[in-house]
């Protein structure tokens, strides 16, 4: 059973003015297709070609042999929880339990956007900013390159892909600007109320 590239969970204009039809055409369609190739090759004819693709990142984390797979493994389940983090119509403050939780973890919603613009920001290089739970609270973290927060035991709720393939044909080097509108207009708080309820 192939690894296969999940369809956009919005129509490819749906994200604009924020992030055009451009920018997902490349992202979605050149960069996230590419890691499904590279890892349906490097899985092909092996038993992890049967596995699913959290075993795979799980079996491949840590293991220097085993790079190559982790990061196209990875960056798969990275880029397919990113497109569902956002919304046609989202952004804004959330309301029910991630709001309380939100309160809870950091004071109030205006403090965690100011701080999760802030990792986002300052990721230095190629990376993600998340919103996780652990331990039954809420907390931000960042991670390089392709490294996700499920191999450390945590439950992510959204997250904001900070490569510049994510951003940079709609703001070139204006990060914070595209983690503003991200904030502001696209982020989809009922997948992060789905995955707070299953953390």
């Amino acid at each position: 059973m192939a690894f296969e590239l999940p369809a956009l969970p919005f129509a490819a204009d749906a994200l604009a003015p924020h992030i055009s039809a451009e920018t997902l055409g490349f992202h979605h369609g050149k960069h996230h297709n590419t890691y499904v190739t590279n890892l349906n090759n490097l899985t092909k004819d092996s038993p992890l070609a049967e596995a699913s693709l959290e075993d795979v990142i799980r079996q491949s984390a840590g293991d220097a042999a085993k790079a190559g797979l982790f990061n196209n493994a990875a960056q798969v389940w990275n880029h397919t929880f990113y497109w569902n983090s956002m919304k046609p119509g989202g952004g804004g403050s959330p309301s029910g339990a991630v709001a309380s939780a939100i309160d809870a973890a950091f004071g109030s919603y205006n403090k965690f956007a100011e701080e999760i613009a802030a990792a986002a920001a300052t990721q230095f290089g190629s990376g993600w900013a998340w919103l996780v739970s652990e331990g039954g609270a809420l907390k931000l973290t960042k991670t390089a390159n392709a490294e996700t927060p499920i191999i450390n035991g945590q439950t992510p709720l959204i997250t904001i892909d900070v490569w510049e393939h994510a951003y940079y044909l709609d703001f070139q080097n204006r990060r914070p600007d595209y983690v503003k509108a991200f904030l502001d207009h696209l982020v989809n708080w009922d997948f992060a109320a789905e995955n707070l309820a299953n953390a």
